[in-house]
């Protein structure tokens, strides 16, 4: 069965990658590419947002995020396992955790200035020093708080693989042979929604690079 259209699983890892590429970045100080790799995340992160509202059927939120209600009774179920394409129930809010979090970070990085006031985000301008500080603090606790998530959602990958099911492949080939007998399959978005979400995504990362231009 085929769960992920190909911009959900091109989203999963590129964020991947470019998360880790932003973390040895500001590590080792090239600040340039870590500014760089933050504009891609906001582009990346806006993108999956928009994707969410009128991507194909798995990627939408409203296909995933259940109520808390829906949750607890697939934590209750015989081996908390679903037989449906797309995120369980419990994995729909770590996906919007992540997410949101993914927002933070990248929100809190364009108003960021460090302490002597010379790296700073293409946003800074618009908030005086104070606050730039207080943005830059947030940036980092924002960024640890993505570490426990990332943890935890590997954890969950290796509970479900230990039980098998394999989450990893799918999320590569976009199809899930574990599924065959299941329901609710990807139906794709089609490329005009597709280039509607890539145009709104660049816009805004434009947009936010230029400095926020009037």
């Amino acid at each position: 069965m085929k769960v992920w259209d190909i911009p959900t699983r091109l989203f999963h890892w590129l964020i991947v990658l470019l998360v880790g590429f932003s973390w040895w970045s500001a590590e080792t100080g090239h600040m340039d590419w870590h500014y760089k790799s933050g504009m891609m995340i906001l582009n990346l992160v806006t993108f999956r947002i928009v994707w969410g509202l009128i991507g194909g059927s798995t990627a939408r939120f409203a296909q995933f995020v259940k109520s808390p209600g829906a949750v607890m009774a697939y934590l209750r179920s015989p081996k908390g396992t679903s037989h449906a394409a797309g995120h369980n129930p419990l994995g729909g809010y770590s996906v919007v955790a992540l997410l949101l979090v993914l927002a933070i970070q990248v929100g809190t990085g364009v108003f960021s200035v460090d302490v002597d006031g010379i790296e700073s985000g293409p946003l800074s301008n618009l908030v005086s020093f104070d606050q730039g500080r207080l943005a830059a603090k947030v940036h980092h606790l924002s960024f640890t708080i993505l570490q426990v998530l990332v943890v935890l959602h590997l954890l969950a990958i290796l509970y479900y693989r230990v039980r098998g099911r394999k989450l990893i492949l799918p999320m590569v080939t976009g199809r899930d042979a574990q599924l065959a007998g299941g329901t609710g399959g990807l139906v794709g978005a089609g490329w005009l929604r597709f280039l509607i979400a890539v145009a709104i995504a660049f816009t805004l990362g434009w947009w936010v690079s230029a400095g926020a231009p009037h």
